[in-house]
Order: C-alpha cells, then structure tokens, then sequence
C-alpha cells in the first residue's frame, strides 16, 4: 500500500505486487490530514475486506505522520516516489512535469537515475491552486477549463510570473472585451510559462516527457506545455495517484529485497484516536518546533528538531492494541 499525504489531497493505492493497482483513493486533506488519512484508511478496508498488506510505504509532506500512524515499512520524498511510479508505467522516461494543489515539481532522469530536479514550493501562480481560484472567479468548472482553453481562437497573453499580478491582469481582460475562451487558454500558457522559467531554467528537457499530479487532467495545460516545448506530452494511467503508486511500488521492493514481515498495524488502527501538537524546544538556540502524536495518552513520535533530542525518541503501536470497532466500519 501506498500513501501520499499532501496540503491538498491525500491519498491511497494498494497493488498487487505486480504493479497492477487493485485499489485507489483520492481525497482532499481539507487542512485536516490524520482524518483525511483515517477515512481513506476507513474506506478502503470496506471496498478490499480482509486483504493482506505485505507493505507500505508513505510519501508527501505529511509522511512522516502518514508513517506513524500506519506503522510504515518505508517513508520515502515525493521526489523518489514520483521518479518511481513514472518508471514503472514509462520505461525510459527522461523528463517529470508535476503539478499539484500548492506546489509543482519537475525530475531529471537517465537510465532510470533521478539526475536532477526541482521544486516550487513558493509561489501559487505554477500549481493547481492558481487554476482553480481563476476558474472560481470566471464561474466555470475547473473540470471544464481545459475544455475552454481548446476552444480558444486567440489566447490572450496574460503575466504569469506572480499569481497576485495574474488575477489583475486576468481582471483587465475581462474589462476589454476579451472571450472567456481567449481567457482561459491565456492562463493555461501563463501557467506553464511561470513553471518552465520557475524550474526548468533553461535545462534541457529530453523525450519521452510525462505529465503528472492532479493538473494533468486539464487538458488545456497538457495542450500548453506541448505547444511550448515542441514535444509530446505523455499523461500516464494514474496520473492522479502516483505518489501514493509510487511509495506502494518501492514498499513492494523493499518486502522482495528483505522478506520481513511488514510493520502495518492494519487498517483497524484507523479507529483510534490521534492527537497532534507543536511545541518550541528551548534546549538551545534553535528554537526548534517540534511536532508530536499521540494515541491513546501515548506518545508515539515527535519529529522537527535538528539534533534529535526528540525525534530519536519513538514509541510503536503494537498491532494487537489496535482497536477494532467493526460496528463502525
């Protein structure tokens, strides 16, 4: 199994061991990313029944706590996990393009080495979270803005280098006349103009090229990067989940390569109760802040500080104190 919990969605695949994905879950985090990770968990024990997890592997910026929580066998960048998930459904793959909800990403590889990459984790105007505050604005479904853009007979130009300038310049088109249509395409090319300059910096961008991550399925974007690269854009089967493919596939080869038992405390542990909290160490002149989880009064891991005062302290949940309230399920 494969968990990937980020700041906009969260979510889950199981494999069969043979990279085909029996099983997958997309939700959104809403701020909230144990729930979002226990109520992933929650269902898809209801849709697998009692399937047994060989592994798993979590990814995202809430990994670590997805690792708790789930008693993890591997905990794994979203670097890794993508690089992993583009290899097994496109051999050979030399260029990444990733973009989700708060944040977007672009990956190197050769021979299947991650040689390079780059992350934008600053500025909104190059994720999904800038189309779909404007698709908001426009009154049109974010599901349909690729579908706008296509239609476009003359996309507008529209500054894409800062989101807050964007959305004026945006505004102003609208002033002057010009078609939602026009509009639309304008803030697709804007988009890819910001991501191109922001991370691919000048870099060679060698074919085949994948698109990836939750803005994948806007055909509009899609569409956009091809007309400016020059080449075709290949949008893999789970291009929505392959982070969570991609930590799945690594727990499958960490299982093949050490035989031991996973560390899963199953998907009953989702009925517990977990409780996090930020405190500042004032150990030293640092001032870490150090986050903590709790189940049940204990303490179960604290992680964020830099000299391990804390997070070298970890306390696992056997699996046989998981509470199983079936009645719930």
């Amino acid at each position: 199994m494969g968990i990937d919990v980020g700041s906009v969605s969260t979510d889950l695949v199981v494999s069969n061991g043979n990279g085909k994905i029996l099983s997958k879950l997309y939700l959104r985090t809403q701020g909230r990313p144990v729930k979002a990770l226990t109520d992933g968990l929650k269902l898809m024990r209801r849709e697998l029944g009692g399937i047994d997890i060989s592994g798993v592997g979590t990814t995202g910026s809430g990994r670590q706590l997805a690792g708790i929580i789930t008693g993890a066998d591997i905990v794994k960048n979203e670097i890794t996990a993508h690089a992993a998930a583009a290899k097994r459904l496109v051999p050979g793959v030399r260029t990444i393009l990733e973009i989700g909800g708060q944040d977007s990403k672009i990956i190197f590889l050769k021979d299947g080495v991650v040689t390079d990459f780059a992350m934008n984790t600053v500025c909104a105007a190059g994720t999904g979270s800038f189309l779909d505050r404007q698709a908001e604005r426009l009154g049109i479904p974010i599901e349909r803005f690729g579908e706008y853009a296509l239609r476009s007979k003359n996309p507008t130009r529209i500054a894409g280098r800062c989101a807050v300038f964007a959305e004026s310049d945006m505004i102003h088109k609208q002033q002057t006349g010009h078609s939602t249509e026009d509009i639309v395409a304008g803030l697709c090319r804007a988009l890819v103009r910001n991501y191109l300059n922001n991370l691919a910096k000048c870099k060679e961008i060698c074919e085949p090229v994948i698109f990836q991550g939750g803005v994948a399925a806007n055909v509009g974007i899609a569409a956009a990067f091809e007309e400016a690269l020059g080449k075709r854009v290949i949008i893999p089967q789970y291009y929505d989940v392959m982070g969570a493919y991609g930590a799945a596939l690594i727990a499958e080869h960490n299982y093949e390569l050490s035989g031991k038992p996973t560390s899963f405390y199953g998907f009953e542990n989702a009925y517990n109760t977990f409780e996090t909290k930020s405190t500042e160490c004032n150990g030293c002149g640092n001032r870490c802040e150090v986050m903590e989880v709790k189940s049940r009064g204990r303490v179960l891991a604290r992680w964020g500080d830099r000299c391990g005062r804390w997070s070298g302290k970890k306390t696992t949940l056997p699996a046989k104190e998981a509470q199983s309230r079936e009645s719930l399920a």
